[in-house]
Parts: structure tokens; C-alpha cells; sequence
């Protein structure tokens, strides 16, 4: 794994953030997700996907930004956004940011967030982003988090059916010791008083929210 390369993917659904405001070594476009960084004048390393969601002139458009566009027929087991992923894989990247994985078909939005379970091993951070949200997966372990005026509510939820030991300091709402279970909202919509906190559990694995009012 190369310990410094980031690349920025990107897929074709939802709002996207201001890309040119993103910073990484290498874009990587799934689909539509490649015309949105055409469009945005971003050079590209790959382009992959079946571009269903393309006509054939913006597919033009994509190769003239890509270095090399990997085309796939409509009919395969695995997504857009999973293809992508493996060549961000392939190319051994530290960290990856997802864009446009949200906000669209709410089946693709659910296994896009549930996708980031499997990068925990394939990356030393992944994170999903769109115009509103910072999404991140944690496994055991403390954590430091510092005080962003983009995203002022920060949510812990329980990706595992139980996360125990959940304790957050410097938060308007600090825990210590507790437990929390899927479906539960003691832990959403809190907010950083200090100008760093840190968050640690014990067991379980929690998904981090960072969010901002439309």
C-alpha cells in the first residue's frame, strides 16, 4: 500500500460538493460519475463502468478526460462503484473519498454505506461525501475529531447490532461507558464545545456522521 496516495472517486448519483475543492493524487470516475469530473474539467486515471447512464457523445467527452476508460456490459454481478473500487484497490491507495454514491436510488444509497465496511480492510481511511454529509465506519479504538464550521452535527450510530464503551469527550453531549444498539438515537445529532474532542467504543463498530442543515 502506498502510504501517501488519496484518490477521489466518484460515482453519478446526488448532489456532488465542488470537486475542484477536493485535493487528491488521482480521480477515479464509475460511470456518470466520470462525465460529472469531465464536465468539471478533472483529469481522470480510470473511467469504469457499463455507462448505461451516458449518451454516446458524453462518453466521448469522458475519454477525453480519462487516461483509460474500462467499459463493462450492463449485465454483471457487480455495481459501478464496485468496479471503481477495485481499481482503487489495484492501485494500492492509502485513502479513498467517495462522492455521488448518495442521494440517488435509495437501494444503491444503502449498499454504498454499507460498502464502506469492506474498504476497512482495503484502506487506512475511507470516507463517503457528498454536499451535506461526511460519512466514516470505526472499528474499536480512540479517535480524535476537530471542530469543522462545515459540518456542525457529528451522529454516532451502531453499524454492528451493539457498540459498547461508546465514550465522547469535548461534545455538548459527552457519554461515558455506554451502549448503544441499531435503532437507537442517543447518540444522533450532537455537537463538538471544545475545539477537538475524541470518541472511543470497545466492541461493535460505529459509523460516524458528520452533517451540515441544507
Amino acid at each position: 500500500m502506498n502510504t501517501k496516495l488519496s484518490i477521489g472517486l466518484v460515482g453519478g448519483a446526488g448532489r456532488l460538493p465542488d470537486l475542484h475543492s477536493e485535493h487528491h493524487h488521482i480521480w477515479i470516475g464509475a460511470d456518470a460519475g466520470a462525465l460529472a469530473l469531465a464536465s468539471a474539467g478533472i483529469r481522470m486515471k480510470v473511467a469504469v463502468g457499463d455507462f448505461d447512464s451516458v449518451s454516446e457523445e458524453e462518453l466521448i467527452t469522458i475519454r477525453r478526460y480519462a487516461d483509460q476508460v474500462l467499459v463493462y456490459p450492463p449485465e454483471k454481478d457487480e455495481t459501478d462503484f464496485e468496479l471503481a473500487i477495485r481499481q482503487a484497490e489495484e492501485m494500492g491507495a492509502a485513502t479513498v473519498a467517495v462522492y455521488g454514491v448518495t442521494g440517488g436510488r435509495l437501494d444503491h444509497e444503502l449498499i454504498n454505506i454499507q460498502m464502506l465496511y469492506q474498504l476497512l480492510d482495503s484502506f487506512e481511511q475511507a470516507v463517503i461525501i457528498d454536499w451535506q454529509n461526511n460519512i466514516r465506519l470505526h472499528r474499536p479504538g480512540t479517535y480524535r475529531i476537530e471542530q469543522d464550521d462545515t459540518y456542525r452535527y457529528i451522529s454516532f450510530l451502531s453499524f454492528s447490532e451493539q457498540v459498547t464503551g461508546l465514550t465522547l469527550t469535548g461534545f455538548k453531549y459527552p457519554l461515558t461507558d455506554a451502549s448503544i444498539h441499531w435503532g437507537e438515537t442517543l447518540s444522533i445529532s450532537n455537537e463538538l464545545v471544545a475545539q477537538y474532542g475524541t470518541y472511543s467504543f470497545a466492541s461493535g463498530i460505529v459509523i460516524m456522521i458528520k452533517s451540515k442543515d441544507v
